[in-house]
């Protein structure tokens, strides 16, 4: 890559033709980076992220979410119901209460990969 006055410009193909052609079918097949896209909008948002934070701490029901991060339960139930339909957060009845959780151990190893990865920033 060479650099001209205000951009880089391509001037050969670092990779060899076969790696790229290996590459170009890798990424049709690979079904999942679309989900992951999505996954990755959601806990782009502070508020989601805070709640994911939050719940890798302890279960906890919305109104106890709400109160620690001082915002109304009926956006912290949306927040919940954005988290839940990407497998990142689960629930479980308690009598009358719903407690919130972490769905699985990926959604906190993405956590605390994530907060490793801006502790050496």
């Amino acid at each position: 890559m060479e650099k001209t006055k205000d951009k880089e410009v391509c001037i050969g193909h670092f990779a060899k033709k076969d790696l790229l052609n290996d590459i170009s079918e890798s990424l049709k097949s690979e079904n999942g980076l679309d989900l992951l896209s999505k996954i990755f909008k959601a806990m782009g948002d502070g508020s989601r992220l805070k709640i994911i934070y939050i719940l890798s701490k302890s279960p906890l029901c919305v109104c106890d979410i709400a109160q620690l991060l001082n915002m109304d339960q009926s956006l912290v139930s949306h927040h919940l119901r954005t988290l839940r339909n990407l497998n990142l957060v689960k629930f479980k009845r308690h009598g009358k209460q719903i407690v919130y959780s972490l769905d699985d151990k990926h959604v906190l190893d993405l956590l605390v990969e994530g907060l490793e990865h801006t502790a050496h920033l």
